[in-house]
């Protein structure tokens, strides 16, 4: 019997600006999505300027990697001008695909910028196989599918389109359909769909009656008390359990939520997904979902986890309602920046305060970690400190195994 030959799907990261670029390539991505100085919804991530974007996509190909251009605003009229210049820049400076949901900026980018592969955006609401078909028709390389769809719908879709398909899979999950969402025009005077979500969903609420014009708290208890505040908002996605599912029902990019996210949570969600993909490539038949990857995860997440639509309709159980369960916390401290394996002496270069005496963490690509505690430090000038408290400083301090430039290290928060 022929032994299944697995595609292995592309690890897609966000990059908010040219450093974490690098950091998702270094740490295991094989493609990152970032934002160009127009037409992008996320105006506050560090979009790219055309000197950046030749910067990383140099950096990307010399690691064998591709980078996208997230375009996916809704145009209103006079939005569109400069677009088709805007697309010859990003088709020139060698970008990989451009990730768009308006049919307008789809119809210029193809007529007006011819070369450059476009893919449709989640923000379009394609969830059938009829829908792929119709942007393949149009000539779209790639679809990214609604958040709304099953993975039953996933494996429908697969069998009936042969266009590529890319789904979410680790991230913060809008709360509105498809990321079609007016709360923040309506509340902060920030269009959302045109990249100034002010996140008005994630604000802190309560409740209250107003029968004729008399204000009635409605969050008091029975004794007077105030109840909890809520959110309108979703937990996050994790689909780390379920990597066989997307792989064997075809999906051909896993993409990582996230342009406005730190390098220390881009580093550790590439790096786990990548170990997860590499392993069941590489042995489906054994393959395991190992529980040191889902620890790594709850190492960066803000909020509890869940998989989204892709198994049931999610209920208040998938909402951010009543008091959070306290998850651990983690800092991301430093960097490595230099070497000396006969002394065993790291330069790094500090992110955030830590102390001699501090236990904290390394790791690197390949999903290599160890812990330690800090011994001693020395400042750049070579005199011993007992703490790094200064932003970006230089310091060096022995390791207990060998490191690498552009390995990480955390600590537990208090």
């Amino acid at each position: 019997m022929t032994q299944k030959v697995l595609k292995r799907p592309e690890v897609l990261a966000p990059a908010g600006t040219l450093e974490k670029l690098k950091t998702a390539i270094h740490y295991g991505a094989d493609a990152v999505y970032i934002g160009g100085n127009a037409y992008g919804l996320r105006s506050r991530a560090g979009n790219f300027t055309y000197e950046d974007m030749q910067e990383g996509v140099a950096f990307a190909k010399a690691h064998n990697a591709k980078v996208y251009v997230a375009a996916n605003m809704v145009t209103h009229e006079g939005n569109e001008e400069g677009a088709g210049e805007f697309f010859r820049e990003l088709r020139d400076v060698g970008i990989s695909a451009v990730i768009v949901s308006d049919p307008a900026l789809i119809e210029i980018c193809a007529t007006e910028a011819p070369g450059l592969p476009i893919h449709l955006s989640t923000q379009a609401s394609a969830t059938n196989f009829e829908t792929l078909e119709f942007w393949k028709n149009e000539g779209l390389e790639r679809v990214v599918l609604a958040r709304e769809v099953s993975m039953a719908e996933v494996a429908e879709i697969r069998k009936n389109t042969d266009v590529e398909i890319e789904a979410f899979i680790h991230g913060a999950m809008c709360i509105s359909y498809s990321g079609r969402c007016t709360l923040s025009n309506h509340m902060s005077m920030r269009d959302a769909n045109r990249g100034g979500c002010s996140q008005s969903c994630r604000w802190k609420y309560e409740l209250y009656d107003m029968p004729f014009g008399t204000e009635q708290h409605r969050g008091l208890t029975d004794k007077g008390q105030v109840t909890e505040e809520f959110s309108m908002s979703a937990v996050d996605m994790t689909m780390i359990e379920h990597i066989p599912d997307l792989i064997e029902n075809g999906v051909d990019s896993l993409k990582i939520e996230g342009r406005m996210k730190s390098i220390h949570y881009v580093s550790t969600v590439a790096n786990v997904y990548k170990a997860a993909v590499d392993s069941y490539i590489a042995d489906p038949e054994n393959y395991v979902c190992k529980q040191e990857w889902i620890d790594e995860l709850w190492k960066v997440a803000q909020r509890e986890l869940s998989t989204g639509f892709y198994y049931h309709t999610p209920s208040e159980n998938e909402q951010l309602f009543g008091p959070r369960r306290k998850i651990p916390q983690y800092q991301f401290v430093g960097e490595v920046m230099a070497y000396d394996p006969a002394t065993k002496i790291a330069t790094i270069r500090q992110r955030n305060h830590f102390s001699v005496g501090d236990e904290i963490e390394f790791y690197s690509p390949g999903f290599k970690h160890f812990e330690q505690s800090v011994e001693w430090m020395k400042n750049d000038e070579g005199e011993m400190i007992d703490r790094a408290p200064n932003p970006m400083m230089i310091l060096t301090m022995p390791v207990v195994q060998d490191v690498a430039v552009g390995d990480m290290i955390r600590k537990k928060k208090e």
